[in-house]
């Protein structure tokens, strides 16, 4: 199978760049979309049929399209679901609204590119002796892109404990993956719970269980034991951030931002108008300072930036504040059992002191994991080869500024891009939409130049008459 772009992967940023693939390449091109999730580009978060799960972001800022601000508000009131830009549209729809903006496009059938679904995982990936790439498929068959889009995303997050300190009895009560709903019927409606973990997917799961008629206790444990921030009732005016010039560190921005607010400055307010300058700050911290930051202030700046609609906070507040709802800071020992029943030693924060807690179930629920490359064999194999290269820092794949992949030789390679959490190291704040939709869409208008540049290079090498130059520096051979 020959295709003139491949976007490998299924989920929210697969769909993004695939819809503006479709609005800007020629009907002349031809797209794969390579993937084994049948909810294409809902993914994990989208997918969900729990109406109280909400998105984390106003409706206002969450069309896919940055250059059609109201596309997703007009989605919704089409649809007889009508809100204001400021308030908290359900995951769910969000969902469907990507479903029907894709599907839009794909009836013109006329004016629009040619877009393949290949249902299945790409497993390997070779230099192809065209120009392009060329991917092994799960299914058997072989699939070559002269453009790629790697949209794999991130895993789920492990435990955060060795699996020799856990007792066999208590796997059978351990959720590893709180998504597989399957796990919610067999809990007892007074069976004590311990999520591990307390972002926002601890108050998903808290939240489900109890619109399921849960009533027992939720014990949450995290090693700081932070919850995320609800967002203002109303929405207030940015406040853009006083920062300090050259040399940046994070001790000198904490600084800054602190003595805003002490001034007068609506702390939520101070943290919007930081939010659109986050990448370029990121990209000014050294490395050193980046490291620093991921160990000491990404929990603190998690729960203030990635807050909660105000509705889905005030519900879990009420259970946090009448004890069905108990939030623990903690180290996690072990998972041993008592009788029949799970149970976690751990120690409390600032105490030397290790606490059993006995429990009937214990879920994780410590979100998603950091965007490295090791959850997928295909970007390990990859990186062996040298097509690309890890971030230093764990944080998906070394790319430039226009998201290209820097392969072993420190350059990037026209042709092929990461999109979403992969590019972290570049651009810091690359995970929800109202970012990903403008990479999207800068990724896009770079295939259509790159694959311009690929075809006119294939074309001068069939003439043999390429230069020399170009053949040294030719992106993938």
């Amino acid at each position: 199978m020959d295709y003139d772009v491949a976007v490998v992967g299924s989920g929210f940023s697969a769909i993004a760049v695939s819809v503006h693939l479709l609005r800007s390449l020629p009907p002349s091109a031809n797209i794969a979309v390579v993937g084994d999730d049948p909810a294409f580009g809902r993914g994990t978060a989208y997918r969900t049929e729990f109406h109280l799960h909400r998105l984390n972001v106003p409706a206002g800022r969450m069309s896919v399209f940055p250059d059609e601000p109201d596309h997703f508000l007009n989605w919704l009131e089409r649809q007889g679901r009508g809100i204001s830009r400021d308030e908290f549209a359900s995951r769910g729809d969000y969902g469907l609204y990507l479903r029907d903006t894709l599907a839009s496009l794909l009836r013109d059938r006329h004016a629009r590119p040619k877009l393949d679904f290949i249902r299945a995982k790409a497993t390997g990936c070779v230099r192809s002796h065209d120009d392009g790439l060329l991917f092994q498929l799960a299914d058997g068959e072989s699939l070559h892109a002269r453009a790629v889009a790697l949209c794999l995303g991130v895993g789920t997050a492990d435990l955060p404990l060795r699996e020799e300190r856990i007792a066999d009895a208590a796997r059978r009560r351990l959720v590893r993956n709180p998504w597989r709903l399957k796990w919610l019927s067999k809990v007892k409606p007074d069976d004590t719970i311990c999520i591990l973990g307390s972002g926002l997917t601890m108050i998903d799961q808290v939240l489900t269980l109890r619109a399921r008629g849960h009533r027992g206790v939720i014990h949450v444990l995290s090693r700081r034991g932070l919850v995320p921030h609800a967002h203002a009732g109303h929405h207030g005016t940015a406040v853009l951030p006083d920062l300090p010039d050259d040399p940046l560190t994070i001790s000198s921005i904490l600084q800054a931002l602190r003595a805003q607010v002490r001034a007068g400055a609506e702390w939520r307010s101070v943290m919007d108008g930081l939010r659109p300058r986050t990448q370029a700050l990121w990209q000014r911290l050294s490395p050193p300072e980046r490291s620093r930051f991921l160990r000491h202030a990404l929990a603190w700046w998690n729960i203030h930036r990635h807050r909660v609609a105000p509705p889905v906070f005030e519900q879990f507040d009420a259970l946090r504040r009448d004890g069905s709802v108990m939030v623990h800071a903690g180290f996690l020992r072990d998972i041993g059992i008592e009788g029949n029943r799970p149970c976690l030693a751990y120690r409390p924060r600032g105490l030397q002191d290790v606490v059993s807690l006995p429990v009937d179930w214990v879920v994780n629920c410590t979100g998603m994991e950091r965007a490295g490359i090791g959850h997928s064999p295909l970007l390990v194999e990859m990186a062996d080869q040298g097509i690309i290269v890890p971030d230093r820092l764990g944080l998906g794949l070394r790319v430039d500024e226009m998201s290209r992949a820097i392969g072993a030789g420190g350059g990037a390679r026209p042709g092929l891009f990461a999109v979403g959490a992969l590019t972290a190291g570049q651009f810091w704040e690359i995970t929800a939409v109202p970012d990903i939709r403008v990479q999207a869409q800068t990724v896009a208008g770079a295939i259509i130049a790159d694959t311009a540049l690929v075809k006119a290079q294939a074309a001068r090498r069939k003439a043999n008459v390429l230069p020399m130059s170009e053949v040294e520096t030719s992106p993938i051979r």
